[in-house]
């Protein structure tokens, strides 16, 4: 597998840039990682939305579907892609540090 510096570490990642121990996640991390994604700041409104869907991951081992996602963030999806333009699964998923979600292209 190939790796990035992400957080100032060498990070294993896929081919499409999902870290692969999320163990490896951090905040550091998570700024690289979103800046992938075409996201140059994070903001509040971004860390909420990580947060939560690491949460979510944590305590049911699967990321939250997007229908959960907004009505528990309390994000219309518009906004939520306003955050994160490649979207709630590609986007933000990886940059809350999660393997790539099924269903993911």
């Amino acid at each position: 597998m190939p790796t990035q510096t992400l957080g100032g570490k060498e990070i294993e990642v896929d081919e499409d840039g999902f870290i692969q121990s999320p163990e490896d996640w951090s905040e550091a991390v998570a700024a690289d990682l979103a800046k992938t994604e075409g996201v140059d700041e994070m903001g509040d409104d971004h860390w909420k939305l990580v947060n939560y869907i690491r949460d979510y991951y944590q305590k049911f081992g699967i990321a939250p579907m997007v229908r959960k996602v907004c009505k528990e963030s309390g994000f219309k999806l518009k906004y939520i892609y306003e955050l994160f333009p490649s979207g709630p699964a590609k986007g933000a998923c990886k940059v809350a540090g999660l393997p790539k979600p099924t269903g993911c292209v």
